[in-house]
């Protein structure tokens, strides 16, 4: 029904002004009592998909990834549409209203998006009020970046941390946004070193022992996997997100919009980041769980993504060309790929294109 009578509909607007629409529609569905129904139509139930991520059991792998709640409005609803865990954000220290609209474009012939949001958000001290007076009823990450103009871009990771270090089952510490200046700068083996080794010294002081998960582009050389990996084991960071969107891989798109300047994601980037996963999960050899992202919109193509090394894959742009029962299509098509493959238990497949 999404694809035939709604997306249509919706694909003639605005894609950020459908986004807000979005957020409304839910609160509308949860205001008059649709959460059973959401629960109903979308919370196919597997004992073979059930999942355990820092010391929290859920009920699949399937993740959102951050960018479709910046600002901590609908996570909870989100948890009743069958994600597994939800990652709000990315959220900076300032309240920033971030890059000029239009800022996000939909590319239809390519099931992609383009977005060159900029970490639009309310800052860290409402988003975390917001998190307080709203208790999470799921593993709920909250992804944290430096605001645009800052002068002390290691700092504001620091603030983000001090912000949500006690009500966040992990923290994601996003170095991979295209749309901020020079963020990925922090790919820089001196300079990653030094984040993480300051985050590690800001949980001392905090006596936290929050998980700290990092972001990583996919626009990146085999050199730089290599010493990422390495500064990742030193450490002992609790998982990596494979990855964020590219700067890259227009050629082979077909829409009009490809040149667009911001993150390209969807189904082209599917390709280059199971390659890059497997890249990660060579080296890294179990140290660190790797979250996969980039073209996820089926149990198939989630499916690549756990052979290819990740333990747990998140989508977002799969959602807005596949509709809101995404996650229940892929649950129930990887139960279905894990009966055909006669698979007992869900670890048996990662990793298993690599050991094969």
């Amino acid at each position: 029904m999404y694809k035939l009578l709604i997306r249509p509909i919706l694909f003639l607007f605005d894609p950020e002004k459908v986004h807000y629409f979005s957020f409304f529609m839910i609160r509308i569905f949860n205001s008059i009592g649709f959460g059973g129904l959401f629960r109903s139509l979308f919370q196919i139930k597997n004992k073979k998909l059930e999942r355990e991520l820092f010391g929290i059991k859920f009920a699949n792998p399937v993740g959102l990834a951050a960018g479709f709640d910046k600002n901590a409005e609908v996570y909870n609803s989100l948890f009743k549409l069958g994600f597994g865990f939800v990652e709000v954000g990315t959220v900076t220290p300032l309240e920033q209203y971030g890059n000029p609209k239009p800022r996000v474009f939909r590319l239809v012939e390519d099931q992609a998006l383009i977005n060159r949001l900029g970490f639009n958000n309310l800052g860290a001290e409402n988003v975390s009020h917001r998190i307080r007076s709203n208790s999470h009823k799921g593993l709920l990450g909250i992804n944290i970046g430096p605001n645009k103009d800052s002068e002390d871009r290691l700092n504001d990771y620091l603030i983000g941390l001090r912000n949500f270090y006690d009500i966040a089952d992990y923290i994601t510490v996003n170095i991979s946004s295209p749309n901020t200046e020079n963020l990925r700068a922090f790919h820089d083996e001196t300079k990653f070193d030094e984040l993480l080794n300051a985050i590690e010294k800001e949980k001392v002081k905090l006596k936290s022992k929050i998980p700290i998960v990092v972001k990583i582009s996919p626009d990146i050389s085999d050199e730089q996997i290599e010493l990422i990996s390495k500064i990742l084991i030193k450490h002992k960071v609790s998982a990596i997100i494979v990855s964020n969107t590219t700067a890259k891989n227009r050629e082979k798109l077909n829409n009009i919009l490809k040149h667009q300047k911001g993150g390209l994601s969807g189904t082209p980037l599917e390709e280059e980041a199971n390659k890059l996963i497997s890249k990660f999960y060579k080296l890294l050899k179990g140290k660190i769980e790797i979250i996969g992202v980039g073209g996820v919109d089926s149990g198939e193509s989630a499916y690549k993504k756990f052979q290819a090394g990740a333990s747990y894959v998140q989508l977002y742009t799969g959602m807005v060309f596949q509709g809101p029962n995404i996650v229940g299509k892929i649950k129930k098509e990887l139960k279905e790929i894990l009966i055909d493959e006669g698979i007992k238990n869900f670890k048996e497949i990662i990793g298993k294109k690599l050991t094969n």
